[in-house]
Protein backbone atom coordinates (compact mmCIF):
# COMPACT_ATOMS: atom_id res chain seq x y z
CA UNK A 1 0.00 0.00 0.00
CA UNK A 2 1.28 2.95 -1.07
CA UNK A 3 1.10 6.34 1.34
CA UNK A 4 -1.95 8.10 -0.51
CA UNK A 5 -3.78 4.85 -0.50
CA UNK A 6 -3.06 4.09 3.24
CA UNK A 7 -4.19 8.11 4.16
CA UNK A 8 -7.73 7.08 2.34
CA UNK A 9 -7.89 3.50 4.03
CA UNK A 10 -6.93 5.18 7.47
CA UNK A 11 -9.17 8.43 6.79
CA UNK A 12 -12.19 5.71 6.07
CA UNK A 13 -11.49 3.79 9.25
CA UNK A 14 -11.48 7.23 11.50
CA UNK A 15 -14.76 8.55 10.47
CA UNK A 16 -16.57 5.00 10.05
CA UNK A 17 -15.12 2.78 12.69
CA UNK A 18 -17.88 3.67 15.30
CA UNK A 19 -20.86 3.51 12.91
CA UNK A 20 -19.34 -0.17 11.83
CA UNK A 21 -18.91 -0.83 15.73
CA UNK A 22 -22.07 -0.09 16.06
CA UNK A 23 -23.73 -2.40 13.75
CA UNK A 24 -21.72 -4.91 14.71
CA UNK A 25 -22.90 -4.93 18.07
CA UNK A 26 -26.43 -4.80 17.12
CA UNK A 27 -25.43 -8.28 15.12
CA UNK A 28 -24.06 -9.93 18.04
CA UNK A 29 -24.97 -8.42 21.15
CA UNK A 30 -21.17 -8.25 22.68
CA UNK A 31 -18.81 -5.38 22.70
CA UNK A 32 -15.97 -7.42 22.59
CA UNK A 33 -16.83 -9.80 19.77
CA UNK A 34 -18.19 -6.86 17.68
CA UNK A 35 -14.94 -5.45 17.94
CA UNK A 36 -13.28 -8.64 16.82
CA UNK A 37 -15.72 -8.31 13.81
CA UNK A 38 -15.13 -5.26 12.45
CA UNK A 39 -11.16 -5.48 13.09
CA UNK A 40 -11.61 -8.73 10.85
CA UNK A 41 -13.63 -6.76 8.37
CA UNK A 42 -11.28 -3.89 7.91
CA UNK A 43 -8.40 -6.15 7.78
CA UNK A 44 -9.99 -7.72 4.86
CA UNK A 45 -10.78 -4.27 3.32
CA UNK A 46 -7.31 -3.26 3.47
CA UNK A 47 -6.17 -6.27 1.09
CA UNK A 48 -8.56 -4.81 -1.25
CA UNK A 49 -9.07 -1.43 -0.77
CA UNK A 50 -8.23 -0.33 -4.27
CA UNK A 51 -10.53 -3.08 -5.89
CA UNK A 52 -13.21 -1.72 -3.65
CA UNK A 53 -16.13 0.54 -4.65
CA UNK A 54 -17.83 1.17 -1.80
CA UNK A 55 -15.88 0.42 1.51
CA UNK A 56 -18.46 0.69 3.79
CA UNK A 57 -20.70 -1.72 1.74
CA UNK A 58 -18.16 -4.04 1.71
CA UNK A 59 -17.05 -3.66 5.46
CA UNK A 60 -20.97 -4.60 6.59
CA UNK A 61 -21.34 -6.92 4.15
CA UNK A 62 -17.68 -9.01 5.67
CA UNK A 63 -19.49 -7.93 9.27
CA UNK A 64 -22.65 -9.16 8.58
CA UNK A 65 -21.24 -12.76 6.83
CA UNK A 66 -18.51 -13.42 9.99
CA UNK A 67 -21.29 -13.08 12.37
CA UNK A 68 -23.22 -15.60 10.47
CA UNK A 69 -20.17 -17.71 10.03
CA UNK A 70 -19.37 -17.59 13.74
CA UNK A 71 -23.19 -18.28 14.74
CA UNK A 72 -23.35 -21.06 12.72
CA UNK A 73 -20.09 -22.69 14.14
CA UNK A 74 -21.26 -22.01 17.74
CA UNK A 75 -23.79 -24.35 17.06
CA UNK A 76 -27.28 -23.57 18.34
CA UNK A 77 -28.32 -24.36 21.70
CA UNK A 78 -30.40 -27.30 21.98
CA UNK A 79 -33.64 -27.33 24.67
CA UNK A 80 -34.95 -30.37 26.60
CA UNK A 81 -38.87 -30.34 27.62
CA UNK A 82 -38.72 -31.95 31.02
CA UNK A 83 -41.73 -32.71 33.06
CA UNK A 84 -40.57 -31.04 36.51
CA UNK A 85 -38.18 -28.06 36.42
CA UNK A 86 -35.08 -29.04 37.76
CA UNK A 87 -35.38 -27.48 40.92
CA UNK A 88 -34.90 -28.54 44.59
CA UNK A 89 -38.03 -29.08 46.46
CA UNK A 90 -36.41 -26.21 48.68
CA UNK A 91 -36.87 -24.14 45.66
CA UNK A 92 -32.52 -23.95 44.70
CA UNK A 93 -31.48 -24.98 41.84
CA UNK A 94 -29.58 -28.21 41.41
CA UNK A 95 -26.17 -28.52 42.38
CA UNK A 96 -24.15 -28.47 39.16
CA UNK A 97 -20.74 -28.94 40.22
CA UNK A 98 -20.59 -32.46 39.20
CA UNK A 99 -21.16 -31.63 35.66
CA UNK A 100 -18.56 -28.95 35.91
CA UNK A 101 -16.16 -30.62 37.10
CA UNK A 102 -16.81 -33.17 34.09
CA UNK A 103 -16.77 -30.24 31.50
CA UNK A 104 -13.32 -29.14 32.76
CA UNK A 105 -11.83 -32.94 32.47
CA UNK A 106 -13.00 -33.42 29.41
CA UNK A 107 -11.55 -29.66 28.00
CA UNK A 108 -8.00 -30.63 29.65
CA UNK A 109 -8.11 -34.37 28.88
CA UNK A 110 -8.09 -32.82 24.62
CA UNK A 111 -6.09 -29.88 25.37
CA UNK A 112 -3.44 -33.23 25.54
CA UNK A 113 -4.17 -34.61 22.51
CA UNK A 114 -2.46 -33.46 19.12
CA UNK A 115 -4.19 -31.03 17.13
CA UNK A 116 -4.81 -33.48 14.33
CA UNK A 117 -6.45 -35.94 17.34
CA UNK A 118 -8.06 -33.31 18.82
CA UNK A 119 -9.68 -32.08 15.58
CA UNK A 120 -11.18 -35.55 14.11
CA UNK A 121 -12.68 -35.85 17.71
CA UNK A 122 -13.82 -32.46 17.51
CA UNK A 123 -15.44 -32.91 13.91
CA UNK A 124 -16.40 -36.61 14.43
CA UNK A 125 -18.42 -36.66 18.02
CA UNK A 126 -19.05 -33.00 18.72
CA UNK A 127 -20.02 -31.75 15.11
CA UNK A 128 -21.46 -35.39 14.60
CA UNK A 129 -20.09 -35.32 10.99
CA UNK A 130 -19.52 -38.31 9.41
CA UNK A 131 -16.27 -39.92 8.44
CA UNK A 132 -16.24 -39.11 4.72
CA UNK A 133 -16.62 -35.71 5.64
CA UNK A 134 -13.98 -35.18 7.99
CA UNK A 135 -11.61 -37.13 5.57
CA UNK A 136 -12.29 -34.20 2.87
CA UNK A 137 -12.67 -31.29 5.58
CA UNK A 138 -8.78 -32.89 7.45
CA UNK A 139 -7.37 -33.26 3.30
CA UNK A 140 -6.57 -37.22 4.08
CA UNK A 141 -8.42 -40.72 3.64
CA UNK A 142 -11.40 -42.02 5.35
CA UNK A 143 -8.75 -44.96 6.51
CA UNK A 144 -7.22 -41.95 8.39
CA UNK A 145 -9.38 -40.72 9.66
CA UNK A 146 -10.71 -44.04 11.27
CA UNK A 147 -7.12 -44.64 12.96
CA UNK A 148 -7.04 -41.15 14.49
CA UNK A 149 -10.22 -41.61 15.77
CA UNK A 150 -9.40 -44.83 17.88
CA UNK A 151 -5.42 -43.72 18.77
CA UNK A 152 -7.34 -40.54 19.79
CA UNK A 153 -9.79 -42.53 21.67
CA UNK A 154 -7.48 -44.93 22.96
CA UNK A 155 -4.97 -41.71 23.96
CA UNK A 156 -8.38 -39.99 26.08
CA UNK A 157 -8.77 -43.55 27.81
CA UNK A 158 -4.71 -43.31 28.78
CA UNK A 159 -4.79 -39.47 30.01
CA UNK A 160 -8.06 -38.94 31.25
CA UNK A 161 -9.27 -42.42 33.24
CA UNK A 162 -11.51 -40.59 35.24
CA UNK A 163 -13.90 -39.80 32.04
CA UNK A 164 -14.26 -43.64 32.05
CA UNK A 165 -17.45 -43.59 33.36
CA UNK A 166 -18.78 -40.67 31.22
CA UNK A 167 -19.76 -42.85 28.10
CA UNK A 168 -19.43 -41.89 24.64
CA UNK A 169 -18.10 -38.16 23.76
CA UNK A 170 -21.62 -37.99 21.78
CA UNK A 171 -22.88 -37.92 25.09
CA UNK A 172 -21.03 -34.95 26.79
CA UNK A 173 -20.79 -32.77 23.46
CA UNK A 174 -21.77 -29.96 25.61
CA UNK A 175 -19.06 -30.31 28.16
CA UNK A 176 -16.62 -29.00 26.07
CA UNK A 177 -19.01 -25.78 24.92
CA UNK A 178 -17.96 -22.40 26.72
Amino acid sequence: MDARTEAEFRQFVEARSLALLRTAYVLSGDQHHAEDLVQGALAKLATRWRKVDDPEAYVRRVVYHDQVSWWRRRGRIREELVEHAPDSEAGFAADHAGSVDRRLDVRQALARLGPRQRAVLALRYFEDLPEAEVAHILGCSVGTVRSQTARALARLRALAPELADAGSLRAHRSEVSP
